[in-house]
This record gives C-alpha cells, structure tokens and sequence, in this order.
C-alpha cells in the first residue's frame, strides 16, 4: 500500500472514472494503478444510489452503510464493532493494492477517521505510505474510537488473552 486517499463521493467517482477508457484506448487511461474501495454511505437513504465495482484497476469494495453519529440516534445506523472487523479484515486483505481509497458523503468525518485509523496502523509497515485528506473537517473519534478498540481485541486475542 502506497497511499490513502480520503474523499467525498463525488471525489471518489471521479478518481475511479480517471482510470476508464473506452475500448482500444487503453493511452487515453489517466491512470493506471492498482486500488481498493471503502465506500461509507448514509442508512437512511440506503446508500447514495452509487456502488463501486471490482474491474481491472479496482481489486476490491467494501460498502458499509452507517451515519455520522457518535450516540445512538434513533432510525440512524450507529458504527458497529462488526464494521470494524470488517475495514479491518478489508484492508489486511489488500494491502497490496497501490491506493486505498476511502470516501464517505463529504470525506470529512467518517472517511477521514477510517483512513487515518489505517494510516496510523500502516504506516509503520509502510513508511512511505503517505494519507490525502482534505484539510477541513475532523475525523468522527467515535468511529476511530471503534476501530482502536477492535484492533487491540484482536492483538489481544493473538497473545492468547
């Protein structure tokens, strides 16, 4: 894994149609490498009506549907501890990818506490990994929250404890 990008989902659907082209024109591609998708969308609308597909350059998707809260809201879905296991099982998963991808409505709460949770883990692994994010909004702690909790149960679980 070289990069995390963090955006909104009309970031997300253009750097995925950056690596289209039509057929026979593979010299028109604007990009070429190799990536993975964690599409984060909102519960009440049952996602944004967009859903990202494995292709050529998309090795993997993970959909999750859940809301930018930090407390139980009713008829809003809260961040889960399965959601967790499941970005974290994603992204061990496809570590070999060139670019994970991360997006949510506006790539600044709920993607921006997946990817940088992730950059935190991977960087060590990975030092030259490097995260892309808008410099404007904060990541949700609560989802981040989430994830830490989840990583340190499975450590955990791996000492045997």
């Amino acid at each position: 894994m070289k990069k995390i990008i963090v955006c909104s989902v009309f970031d997300a659907f253009e750097y995925v149609m950056d690596h289209y082209y039509p057929y026979g024109m593979e010299d028109v591609c604007a990009k070429n490498d190799c990536y993975a998708v964690i599409s984060i969308q909102d519960s009440h609308t049952k996602g944004f009506g967009v859903q990202f597909q494995k292709n050529v350059f998309c090795k993997d998707v993970l959909t999750l549907l859940f809301d930018d809260i930090v407390t139980e809201v009713e008829g809003a879905v809260l961040f889960q501890d399965a959601m967790a296991d499941r970005i974290l099982d994603f992204a061990d998963a496809n570590q070999e990818v060139d670019t994970l991808l991360v997006h949510c409505y506006a790539g600044q709460s709920r993607s921006k506490a997946v990817g940088k949770f992730l950059y935190d883990v991977y960087h060590k692994k990975y030092p030259s990994l490097v995260l892309e994010t808008a410099e404007t909004g904060v990541p949700n702690e609560y989802v981040y929250d989430v994830l830490d909790a989840a990583l340190l149960i499975r450590r955990l679980q791996m000492l045997g404890m």
